[in-house]
């Protein structure tokens, strides 16, 4: 243990020991955490998770007490309930309850949760009770009295609308003239902020309004954008990009708290909306999805490739053989025809192809979203999990093709649906 991880290690313990939380030791440790690296604050992770845990002798009292407390007696009772409550507040916990009151705690607090969630990722294990800690904190500081709405405008001032496009990951934008598009008169955005970090928003959503579906993001944002400008009142608002600021509150549900607050405001701005939609990319639909029920891996998932490959049977398989790659081999499969066919770049270019393939292509994109599912019983797909969580729904007839032919698009969703 280096000479700064174990000075971190005691004052996290005196802090957390309560009573001495004073602003030296706050700020000494704030210091420490940001000099250790990241190498450093993993094995800070680590002593935390097991060295500031309740202590079994803490407990053992109070638990007695209330086990002892006679129901009837309902004043012993609840003091018996009050101080077992207490005695389960790990020393782990005070120091993050005392750090994230200081100036500047929550980013603090925000930045070690996101770095004990990469950690995991990464397979780092025994950090489950630590992570608890920092989210169920983070949890009780975002309840709906601290984040207010804001919209976000061409009057908003320079360095907010530059941070929402260097933030923006769903549809990123090369240049602030792509922001301005976005900020048009059919087009809106709104953030939401919290009380004790107010000069940078959390999360965000970009909305199009329109009369009617748009059915691809070029619609929204491409070329055909500045063809959509109507002076009629809108009937439809369609949610087409959302995005988390900070990746410490990942799992907190503030996007649907967003979501919420956003559609009450629209309703109450556009009393002519009707309609409420998402215009979403299926990430992973292509390379996690597809592609392996294609090549005969297709374990696990509810859709088979011998499924599959009589939604290619008549015309389409024939196509299918003609049109694959010369480099190919000479196999008469339309399942690995059409791996190969659509993983080359100019698909999209063939409009008989495209004909062909729209119909199996979107029964197959309904299936993933809508039927598979994962061990936990929820939907496979992340972006349809989301949508589907906040009570949206899903069609056939409202799904679309070829709705992102951007890079990023194929090369997520190759045939490129969206939903």
């Amino acid at each position: 243990m280096t000479r700064r991880l174990r000075q971190a290690c005691e004052l996290a313990r005196q802090i957390g020991a309560g009573g001495a939380a004073d602003r030296e030791r706050l700020e000494g440790f704030r210091r420490l955490v940001a000099e250790l690296g990241p190498e450093g604050r993993l094995g800070l992770f680590t002593w935390l998770s097991e060295e500031l845990e309740v202590a079994r002798a803490g407990i053992a009292g109070p638990a007695a007490a209330l086990q002892s407390a006679s129901e009837d007696d309902r004043e012993a009772w609840n003091a018996a309930v009050r101080e077992l409550r207490r005695s389960l507040a790990s020393p782990r916990q005070r120091l993050f309850e005392a750090l994230i009151n200081t100036g500047g705690g929550m980013q603090l607090v925000l930045d070690l949760r996101c770095e004990v969630l990469e950690a995991q990722r990464q397979g780092q294990a025994g950090l489950e009770a630590l992570e608890e800690d920092l989210g169920h904190l983070l949890n009780r500081w975002c309840q709906h009295g601290l984040l207010y709405l804001e919209e976000i405008d061409l009057g908003s001032s320079y360095r907010t609308v530059r941070f929402l496009k260097e933030r923006e990951l769903v549809h990123p934008m090369v240049s602030l003239d792509e922001m301005a598009q976005r900020l048009g008169r059919d087009r809106a955005c709104y953030a939401l902020y919290h009380a004790a970090m107010p000069d940078e928003p959390v999360v965000f959503i970009e909305v199009a309004l329109s009369r009617g579906l748009l059915r691809s993001i070029d619609e929204v944002i491409g070329g055909a954008a500045g063809a959509r400008r109507s002076a009629k009142p809108p009937d439809t608002a369609i949610f087409y990009s959302i995005n988390s600021t900070q990746n410490g509150l990942a799992g907190l549900g503030l996007a649907q708290v967003l979501i919420l607050r956003v559609t009450d405001a629209l309703r109450t701005r556009y009393p002519s909306l009707q309609t409420f939609a998402t215009l979403s990319p299926i990430p992973g639909f292509w390379p996690r999805y597809l592609r392996p029920i294609l090549e005969g891996r297709d374990e696990g998932f509810r859709l088979t490739r011998e499924a599959v490959v009589e939604l290619l049977s008549g015309r389409l398989g024939a196509a299918l053989l003609e049109r694959r790659p010369a480099a190919a081999g000479t196999d008469d499969d339309p399942a690995l025809a059409l791996a190969e066919v659509l993983a080359a770049p100019d698909w999209l270019a063939d409009p008989g192809l495209c004909r062909l393939l729209r119909r199996p292509l979107l029964d197959i994109a309904y299936t993933y979203l809508a039927e598979e599912t994962d061990r936990r019983g929820k939907p496979l797909n992340p972006v349809a999990g989301f949508h589907l969580g906040n009570g949206a729904t899903v069609s056939r007839a409202n799904l679309n093709f070829a709705a992102n032919t951007s890079e990023r698009g194929l090369a997520e969703s190759s045939p490129s649906p969206a939903v």
